[in-house]
């Protein structure tokens, strides 16, 4: 019983320190006008950041590009694609200080799986 209340504890502060990894904490079910007043990043800023994290020596297009909350951070998401190459680079950029977040090479199947999981949450609001 002991270990159980010492090893939820570590769990809380461990999920508690990833949320607080960015920088703005939007309320939930925040409207993209209040989360585009939120953000202190400009989304071309946001998107300069993005891109020159993943060029190498080819070109880089921007296939998508959105403002959301995600693991109640507000950030700047970009599915970049380098030129020649058929695979996806999600790219999430903080939208209070213009951190790198993250980085993911995705494939076609993630990422329709992902536009599938979006079109679901469409239909629910």
């Amino acid at each position: 019983m002991k270990y159980l209340v010492v090893f939820a504890a570590v769990a809380g502060a461990l999920s508690a320190s990833a949320a607080t990894a960015c920088t703005i904490h939007p309320k939930t079910g925040a409207t993209d006008a209040e989360l585009e007043r939120l953000a202190k990043i400009s989304k071309a800023d946001a998107e300069q950041i993005a891109v020159t994290k993943i060029r190498r020596h080819a070109a880089v297009s921007i296939v998508s590009a959105e403002l959301e909350t995600e693991h109640s951070c507000l950030l700047w998401s970009f599915d970049l694609r380098l030129d020649g190459s058929v695979r996806l680079y999600e790219v999430q950029v903080d939208a209070g200080d213009g951190r790198i977040l993250s980085v993911k090479r995705e494939s076609s199947r993630q990422e329709a799986a992902e536009a599938k999981g979006e079109a679901k949450e469409i239909a629910v609001k």
